[in-house]
């Protein structure tokens, strides 16, 4: 039979690892499966991710893993029910991948090396004889009668089940263009609005770059706007040239984009000393001074930051380094105390999905059935993985989901292919 005439059971677009684990999921039911990949390598974005260590999941109960993920987190109930991360870590053990959670927390492969999780995807999906084509540019997929005819350059395939695996608009070097939401919307689907996430952002101020050496342990972020005000977050935060990273500022970054989609900048408070009040930081530069009474004010506050960053605040608030503490003139003592416990610091913008590890956005849920991940528009029609709208923080979300989600939707896919 020649290959334009083949009507696979099941047809995944999209190499990653939403769609590896919906090919293998599918492929187990005895279907006939292919797997499309537009790079000429399958899984190159998860073999970057988390700087190639490969954070696979992490140890959180199913209740909470969904609470992470915000108002949508309920519609991945049926998912992780059908694969949650124990069921995760047991099917890549039977793969030859040993995990570990040496914080308690982060799953990892045993040697903290993406590379042993492809070599055994790659060797899984040819067991299960699953059809992997690279370098496959589509250019239109249809539905007719019964059958999704899709249309690449140099190739027709088809098959009477698709799963749209096809990731987000994060990192486009490694695949991520968007093409799941253009065939979305050919079938009727509702897209949502799109923004880059997980990635550094720009601030107005640039008075911290000369800190950038020293990591700020568990700061407050939390944005200075009335409609806001309930957004804080803390985590470890490291200033940039241009402005801040870090694993705190990833995560609010999601937060962050749709708001200066809406206000072009966000101001932000930041809290340096975990959330120390004024009256608590006055009382311990009080016990220091009494401790050396001929410590400069510098000397005081390296006792609650690094050197840079208390360099950085006696700049912002006018303040010589080499004065003691009492000699400082009454009003830049006080904002030096409202400084110390929320410094202001204003974000401008990011790089856009040019370095963003993940899309906030995607394919609307409530067209989407959360027990099959099939379309609610067009039967034989599924979606998995960051292509939907759903999106969590750094730590092992993501990449539960769309091991999860593809899952699901390769399972009852192949059960619909009969």
């Amino acid at each position: 039979m020649k290959e334009k005439d083949r009507v696979f059971d099941v047809i995944v677009i999209g190499g990653g690892p939403a769609g590896i684990m919906a090919s293998i999921s599918a492929a187990k039911e005895n279907k006939s499966v292919l797997l499309l990949e537009k790079l000429s390598k399958i899984a190159a974005k998860l073999k970057a991710t988390g700087g190639g260590k490969c954070n696979l999941t992490n140890t959180l109960s199913t209740e909470d893993f969904m609470g992470k993920f915000g108002k949508n987190g309920r519609f991945m109930s049926h998912a992780l029910e059908a694969f949650n991360a124990n069921d995760l870590r047991d099917f890549f053990a039977s793969i030859g991948v040993e995990t570990i959670a040496r914080d308690g927390f982060r799953v990892f492969p045993l040697d903290h090396s993406s590379s042993i999780i492809l070599k055994a995807l790659d060797d899984e999906l040819e067991r299960l004889k699953v059809k992997v084509d690279c370098s496959v540019e589509i250019q239109s997929i249809q539905k007719e009668d019964d059958i999704f005819i899709i249309n690449s350059q140099s190739n027709i395939y088809k098959t009477k089940n698709i799963i749209l695996a096809t990731g987000g608009l994060g990192y486009p070097t490694l695949g991520a263009t968007g093409d799941g939401y253009i065939y979305a919307k050919n079938f009727g689907h509702e897209v949502t609005s799109l923004h880059p996430a997980m990635m550094p952002l720009f601030t107005k101020e640039k008075n911290f770059a000369s800190c950038k050496a020293d990591t700020i342990a568990k700061a407050i972020l939390k944005v200075d706007l009335p409609k806001y005000k309930k957004l804080q977050l803390t985590g470890d935060l490291i200033f940039t040239n241009n402005g801040i990273r870090g694993p705190v500022v990833l995560d609010f970054a999601r937060e962050l984009t749709p708001i200066i989609a809406k206000h072009n900048e966000v101001p932000l408070l930041i809290s340096f000393l975990k959330g120390m009040n004024e009256e608590q930081i006055f009382t311990h530069i009080k016990k220091e001074i009494e401790k050396n009474p001929t410590a400069t004010v510098l000397e005081n506050l390296t006792t609650l930051l690094a050197l840079s960053v208390a360099t950085e605040i006696c700049n912002i608030c006018e303040i010589d380094t080499s004065e003691k503490f009492k000699n400082i003139d009454g009003i830049k003592r006080e904002k030096l105390i409202k400084t110390l416990a929320w410094t202001p610091l204003t974000v401008t913008g990011h790089e856009g999905f040019k370095n963003a590890m993940i899309t906030r956005g995607g394919v609307e849920l409530k067209e989407i059935d959360s027990k099959t991940m099939q379309s609610k528009l067009i039967s034989g029609l599924y979606f998995c993985g960051e292509v939907v709208n759903i999106d969590g923080p750094c730590g092992g979300y993501n990449l539960q989901w769309s091991f999860s989600s593809g899952y699901l939707a390769g399972k009852i896919a192949s059960l619909e292919a009969i």
